[in-house]
């Protein structure tokens, strides 16, 4: 194991502390909400561990096909050509995992750094990384090592590593910064302090002189001012604008969130104040309506207390009357009779049906329209077609629910689109003078419709219905064939509404060509169901070949 590797197994795998103590969070995964593992850098800028990156579900798949590679080496090829792309966690962007995996991504040196700084400030004492014995006291910047006071003075008498920066772990902590070497992965103690231009990669001397021997190479820190203006030109130029103008327009829509916030709660405050005026109205309305109904009682219960004082009165003359002529003919002897004859007719033929002019004898009639009582029969007010004639009939009924036997009533019926606004349908109603009233229409557009039928300014049971009115039956206006190429009999100008073609000059579908839906079908519109509407041409237009095949690019 390298000194790096045995660096970053110290510090990488240390874990946030589980007593609750504060955390940069520089130096957390948000994935595995632990510190950095071998940090990678996502294409979106973020940084996630390794492993995390490795973990996260494949949004898409792609590869690249390989027509000069051989068969046998195909297969190797394909897998090395597969392209993942993933969702990032942070922002949802899809960014591309190379075909080796997570471990072709960049690594993030600055999380490292920052995983070392947050291990120093909340862990304890450090082991030394050479001996392992004695508590680590400082640390060598080039090699990225922790060592003991005893390495630490080996380390500056060894030749090899006397000139390497060595600083004491407490001056880190309280610096609060790290500045460690980006080591070469693979020479391990290589400092990556060259940049090959070719490759646009940083390497170490080694692999200069090596892998990149006929590249160009030049020190870190000749081309580091070239790309930094240049990222410091996007970032000034294009970057800086841009986020004062988005953080302008966030400010935006949040002061607009507060607006409809207060707007809504105005408007709430209005419905509340509206209701209890409603209430108190309706209350206030219910009181009048009560007093009015105390004052109905008292009148028709005086009014039938007089009635009942005068019939009763009536009955007492008649039968008296009634007494008298049957005790004068029964008990009376020819002379008495005749006494009493004249006072006693002038008695029983005076009219017994009327009290003081009044009649007394008959029905009152009581029989008032029960709007809940009323029934609508018939299909047209369900269901309705484009251009036809529909009609129900309005019965009404009172209270026990029989059909009044007269006519008269004011009957409203009103026919409103649901979702065309101004569109209606005019009416007809036709009283038959025995309680049924005759409603007809003709809508002249189809969909749904909101049907008011009101007695008397008030609606029936059941007001507003609803009337759907289905469009025009379509009708076809070609002819139910196999091809066009046998219905025309070898007609070339001939056509059909099937998108199929025949060769040779014909315009038409044939059996067996290219586009022939394989069974009997309407020449209008292409339609295989012999028994249906035609189809409509916007239809045509969307299921035509050239269409269809646009639509499935799409």
């Amino acid at each position: 194991m390298s000194q790096r590797e045995r660096t970053e197994s110290t510090t990488v795998n240390s874990e946030p502390e589980p007593n609750g103590a504060l955390v940069n969070p520089r130096a957390v995964c948000n994935v595995c909400k632990r510190l950095y593992r071998d940090p990678k850098i996502l294409p979106c800028l973020h940084t996630f561990c390794s492993d995390c990156v490795g973990q996260l579900e494949p949004f898409s798949v792609s590869s690249r096909n390989h027509r000069n590679v051989p068969q046998d080496d195909r297969s190797e090829a394909d897998r090395a050509a597969v392209t993942v792309t993933v969702l990032c966690p942070d922002c949802d962007s899809e960014v591309d995992i190379p075909p080796s995996g997570p471990a072709g991504l960049s690594t993030d040196h600055l999380a490292l750094d920052e995983v070392f700084l947050e291990t120093l400030v909340t862990h304890g004492p450090l082991g030394c990384d050479l001996c392992g014995e004695g508590d680590a006291e400082s640390r060598c910047d080039v090699c990225s090592v922790n060592l003991c006071e005893f390495c630490c003075q080996a380390h500056r008498r060894q030749k090899r590593t006397a000139s390497h920066s060595i600083q004491g772990l407490e001056e880190l902590r309280s610096r609060g910064r790290l500045c460690r070497p980006v080591l070469c992965s693979l020479h391990p103690g290589q400092e990556l302090r060259l940049f090959c231009q070719p490759c646009d990669l940083p390497v170490c001397r080694e692999c200069a002189g090596t892998l990149h021997r006929d590249h160009r190479c030049c020190p870190a820190q000749d081309v580091l001012d070239r790309h930094g203006d240049r990222i410091r030109q996007l970032i000034t130029v294009h970057l800086r604008p841009r986020l004062e103008r988005l953080e302008g327009s966030l400010q935006k829509v949040e002061v607009s969130q507060e607006a409809l916030q207060a707007r809504v709660d105005a408007t709430a405050n209005e419905v509340r104040a509206f209701a209890r005026s409603y209430a108190c109205a309706v209350e206030t309305h219910c009181l009048s309506l009560l007093r009015h109904l105390e004052e109905l009682r008292v009148q028709r219960r005086n009014q039938l207390h007089l009635q009942r004082a005068q019939l009763q009165q009536a009955l007492l003359d008649v039968r008296g009357s009634v007494e008298f002529a049957e005790r004068l003919l029964s008990c009376g002897s020819d002379v008495e009779i005749l006494s009493a004859k004249t006072v006693t007719l002038r008695r029983l033929t005076k009219p017994a049906g009327e009290v003081e002019g009044y009649p007394v004898v008959g029905v009152i009639n009581s029989k008032t329209v029960d709007l809940c009582k009323c029934t609508i029969e018939g299909e047209g007010l369900q269901q309705g077609r484009e251009g036809q004639q529909g009609c129900f009939t309005l019965v009404c009924r009172d209270s026990a629910g029989e059909q009044v036997a007269r006519g008269g009533e004011h009957v409203v019926v009103s026919i409103v689109h649901k979702e065309k606004q101004n569109c209606t349908v005019d009416t007809a109603v036709l009283d038959n003078n025995d309680g049924s009233y005759r409603v007809s229409y003709t809508p002249e557009v189809p969909g749904p419709y909101s049907v008011w039928v009101c007695v008397k300014a008030q609606h029936v049971k059941g007001s507003p219905f609803v009337l759907n009115v289905k469009r025009k039956v379509r009708h076809h206006s070609g002819t139910f064939h196999c091809c066009s190429f046998c219905s025309s009999g070898g007609a070339k100008e001939a056509r059909c509404g099937c998108p199929g073609t025949m060769p040779g000059g014909f315009k038409g579908c044939g059996h067996g060509h290219k586009g022939h839906p394989g069974k009997p079908h309407w020449s209008c519109c292409g339609s295989t169901v012999e028994q249906s509407e035609c189809l409509p041409q916007s239809v045509l237009a969307a299921v035509s070949s050239r269409g269809h095949l646009r639509t499935v690019e799409l």
